[in-house]
């Protein structure tokens, strides 16, 4: 009996094409992602996901960490760490950059802003065309809405919007959001999903969440 989709198939349905799991990609440096996290693309092929991680350069070793059952929308673009600009002069521009004599103020990586690695945790809903800006943390569970820009760090089980993206509500109760972090679905064997889909997908009571906490 068949109780999962293959996680090692590019495309796990070949009548959606416009649909892939990013971790059968061709590996990039510095870029985890987990099992089951899609990225879909109706306008271009979802292969060309790396598209979207713009200004991603090894010798800065900011890293893109992406957890298990993410659902990746659209034009979602991740800012990486070698968009920033020197911000401790009188200007902000990029002189070194144009060479022409200009390069005697290449700054150090000591002196450029760095906001560590960008981390998205699992089962979280990025929608079209939201951009994270560096050093972002965004917690398990959470909702960011389409064409937000994300600038700060989002718990999880929160949903966000708006340019800069502000908490809208929680998804559920702080009571149930402690047992679903503790609970952590996306860890469980691909039997055990199986057996789970009817609650994971419709039901979101207490009762049912220490039940399924209890068989652990």
């Amino acid at each position: 009996m068949t109780v999962a989709p293959d996680k090692n198939k590019l495309y796990p349905n070949e009548n959606i094409r416009t649909v892939c799991y990013i971790k059968n990609l061709p590996s990039r440096p510095n870029v985890e992602i987990g099992d089951y996290t899609y990225y879909s693309d109706n306008t271009n092929s979802p292969e060309n996901f790396y598209d979207n991680i713009q200004h991603h350069y090894d010798f800065l070793g900011d890293r893109l960490i992406i957890g298990k059952f993410c659902a990746i929308a659209e034009g979602v673009t991740f800012i990486m760490n070698g968009a920033n600009h020197r911000m401790d002069g009188f200007t902000t521009y990029p002189f070194n950059i144009f060479a022409g004599g200009w390069e005697k103020v290449t700054p150090t990586i000591e002196q450029l802003p760095f906001k560590g690695d960008t981390l998205i945790g699992n089962d979280v809903w990025l929608g079209q065309h939201v951009t994270i800006m560096p050093g972002v943390k965004i917690g398990d569970g959470a909702i960011v809405a389409a064409n937000s820009t994300v600038v700060k760090s989002v718990e999880p089980y929160t949903i966000v919007g708006g340019n800069p993206a502000n908490a809208i509500k929680k998804r559920f109760s702080d009571e149930m959001i402690k047992l679903l972090l503790e609970l952590q679905w996306w860890n469980w064997d691909e039997k055990k999903i199986f057996e789970n889909l009817e609650q994971l997908v419709s039901i979101n009571d207490i009762a049912t969440l220490k039940k399924l906490l209890n068989e652990e």
